[in-house]
């Protein structure tokens, strides 16, 4: 795994000290954060070169219309990605006090800062303490604090682990975690427990163990790999954990779960898709939270899975004072539809260790689905669920639309507020399940239906059928025959 040892590589880069924090600061009158800028602070922290430690150079970078190459590169993007509060304040202009940088200091040294170049171009350093990219990528103190009530394994995925890369929770269908990194650490994740534990990331032999699980467990229909991002493999090692899995009979279906899209979309090269197009069938789901993200760059990466015939759905986590608003969460919906990702889950946030801050009262949650439902197009409307502490699986939460109902009626609401009443069936014949399918009335022959029955002049051509006259059905003629003609 070429890719993934340069990854430990570049985690391990011997910290610099910084020159100064102010080297980004009123540039022009007011706060800079271009790209340019950004490479011209990363390529003097990580490489040794010049340092952008004054306004001459930062004004050559701002002018400078080019964007370097190397920028769409998402290895370049690993290698100089933002992992220390010093890098952060040079290259956004933000100034720390110290009781705050030892704050933050504690703070990534239990949940590691981790921040691709590209995400963090996308925060709006005239109003950082706001930005719903800033307060989604970069730590807070808050995390810090642990509520009674919180757990570091909310979801009990390791109890419902047979193997140590796989959980099982639902009947046919299983998580496989192929990997423990990310291109950015989210500051809400649910498997904080886990995600930036370089030294825990699942070798091929651990991999070739859940491989077997799955193999040895025919009722598995659905694969969903995880982690971590299963995108941070390097092609051929993901090529080669969906070929095994291909070869698995009762495997119907392959998942990818990512953000990739969102905090590193250069990752989506040509070759990456024109390998995954080998797989098919293969869903990828992905996690936008803010319209924000949905950048000329994302847009082109998410249209590269899309053309290449895969399905993309977008799991969006609630998030406090980031995207608890309907306003916020209908525009996003709307991007997500115009670029062919149908919204498939709005998530209420986990009770993950350090992360109360971002959790929202579940009554938000249902006045943005009040806001949503009727109000756009069905298909562009999540699924708002919990995810039940302890291993209890995805709850669906809904407004109330069934208000009350009777024996003969059901009375219901619609999105505006109208009450009407629904007239049950009198007659309905119902059909009581004792188990006894060969008697049931229902037709419950459930195969696909046989699509080589020949029709047509076909008939007449083919060998093995001894059909020799095709008679159009409903004419005069034919009424005639029957004695049907007045």
């Amino acid at each position: 795994m070429k890719d993934t040892a340069s990854l430990r590589k570049a985690q391990k880069v011997r910290k610099k000290p910084v020159d100064t924090l102010n080297t980004m600061k009123d540039v022009g009158g007011q706060v800079k954060n271009t790209i340019k800028d950004i490479v011209s602070v990363l390529k003097g922290y990580y490489e040794g070169g010049e340092r952008p430690d004054n306004h001459a150079i930062i004004r050559k970078t701002i002018e400078s219309d080019k964007i370097p190459e190397y920028w769409k590169d998402w290895r370049w993007q690993l290698r100089h990605a933002v992992r220390d509060i010093a890098v952060f304040e040079q290259v956004l202009g933000i100034h720390f006090n110290l009781e705050e940088r030892e704050q933050l200091q504690k703070t990534i040294d239990k949940f590691p800062l981790n921040i691709t170049p590209y995400y963090l171009s996308l925060i709006d350093v005239n109003d950082y303490q706001n930005d719903p990219i800033f307060r989604q990528a970069f730590p807070s103190p808050k995390e810090l604090i642990v509520e009674h009530y919180e757990l570091s394994d909310p979801l009990a995925e390791d109890k419902d682990s047979p193997c140590s890369c796989i959980t099982h929770r639902y009947p046919d269908r299983v998580l496989f975690l192929v990997s423990n990194t990310c291109a950015m650490y989210c500051r809400h994740c649910t498997r904080k427990r886990k995600v930036g534990d370089i030294d825990s990331i699942p070798d091929r032999d651990e991999i070739k163990k859940g491989l077997e699980y799955i193999r040895n467990t025919p009722q598995i229909r659905d694969v969903l790999l995880s982690g971590g991002d299963p995108f941070m493999l390097n092609d051929d090692y993901l090529d080669w954990i969906l070929t095994e899995l291909q070869t698995i009979p009762h495997v119907e279906v392959i998942r990818i779960g990512t953000r990739v899209p969102v905090t590193l979309p250069f990752r989506i090269t040509d070759e990456l898709v024109t390998m995954l197009k080998k797989h098919h069938p293969i869903w990828v789901n992905m996690q936008f939270n803010h319209p924000k993200e949905m950048t000329d760059s994302a847009r082109i990466a998410v249209a590269r899975l899309a053309d290449a015939g895969i399905p993309l759905g977008n799991q969006s986590v609630l998030l406090a004072g980031i995207n608890d608003c309907p306003r916020i969460m209908k525009e996003l919906v709307h991007q997500l539809v115009k670029n062919r990702i149908r919204p498939y889950y709005l998530y209420q946030c986990d009770l993950s260790e350090g992360i109360s801050h971002f959790r929202t009262p579940v009554s938000k949650g249902i006045e943005i689905m009040e806001n949503l439902v009727g109000h756009t197009s069905g298909f562009a409307v999540p699924r708002y669920v919990i995810d039940a502490p302890g291993g209890g699986g995805k709850i669906p939460i809904f407004p109330n639309y069934l208000l009350t109902w009777s024996v003969h009626k059901v009375v219901l609401r619609n999105y505006e507020g109208m009450i009407c009443t629904y007239q049950e069936p009198a007659d309905y014949d119902r059909i009581f399940c004792n188990g006894d399918c060969d008697n049931c009335k229902l037709q419950l022959n459930i195969n696909r239906a046989d699509e080589s029955k020949i029709v047509g002049v076909a008939k007449l051509l083919a060998d093995y059928d001894d059909t020799t006259t095709l008679i159009p059905a409903n004419t005069d003629r034919i009424e005639r025959r029957n004695g049907d003609a007045e």
